[in-house]
């Protein structure tokens, strides 16, 4: 799905009343502002869990959040249908911890209770034995073309992929889906993650493959000293060279 070039990108923040206990939100700003530098206008709608998801959009956001509200999360996104239908006309969704364990098809509830998920991503997720809390990094999958990627964890999650989904990254350092090496998950324009930070903050080159996918294009070049020395600083003291 490309965007028209007589309209402007539509930035969609679901559930920033249930989904955003960890900043994450600031994914939102990093997309704006990289888009407005390359002259490409956006328009940002933030969705509360009342109001209806739109299925016009064209890059849909997902943070973490606790146990009840990522419960309630994802009933009324199943009721809802908006993100389906939107996934349905080919766009893009990134998800970060919460969120990302809710694309799944289901994912362990206050108690360990399996709560069903959105089916979006060919994936299972549970409860682990103990919690995630630190830097990771990780190098991302080839064909995604997007430099290894840092990034803060703080879960107690175990995702299990299916055969319908591919890891997005390799763990380096952390812990990540917490089995086979890998964090996170991708298929089609549908991405999972478990870093915070925010995740697009500490890694551009992230947030540009979310944009060229959007656009549907090549995007121009910019100047990324400032993220750059960022990112050198945060991979430097988890990966000294």
């Amino acid at each position: 799905m490309a965007v028209s070039s007589n309209r402007p990108l539509k930035i969609v923040w679901i559930y920033p009343d249930l989904l955003s206990t960890y900043g994450d939100q600031g994914n939102t700003i990093v997309l704006e502002r990289r888009a407005a530098l390359r002259g490409i206008p956006t328009e940002t709608v933030n969705v509360r869990s009342d109001q209806p998801v739109p299925a016009d959009g064209d890059i849909f956001l997902l943070g973490g959040g606790e146990d009840r509200p990522q419960i309630l999360a994802a009933h009324r996104l199943r009721r809802d249908g908006g993100l389906a239908q939107a996934v349905g006309r080919g766009a893009v969704v990134f998800a970060v911890c919460a969120g990302y364990q809710l694309l799944g098809h289901e994912f362990g509830g206050e108690e360990g209770q399996p709560v069903q998920g959105l089916g979006l991503l060919d994936l299972r997720s549970g409860r682990g034995e103990r919690r995630a809390v630190g830097e990771i990094v990780g190098d991302v999958s080839s064909e995604l073309n997007v430099p290894r990627i840092t990034g803060f964890e703080n879960h107690q999650g175990v995702t299990q992929l299916g055969q319908n989904v591919k890891p997005f990254a390799k763990v380096l350092s952390g812990v990540g889906n917490g089995t086979g090496g890998f964090e996170g998950a991708y298929n089609g324009h549908v991405l999972g993650t478990y870093m915070h930070g925010p995740a697009l903050v500490r890694n551009p080159g992230l947030a540009d493959l979310l944009l060229r996918w959007a656009v549907g294009q090549e995007l121009q070049p910019i100047d990324d000293s400032w993220a750059g020395r960022l990112r050198e600083e945060r991979l430097n003291a988890v990966l000294p060279a």
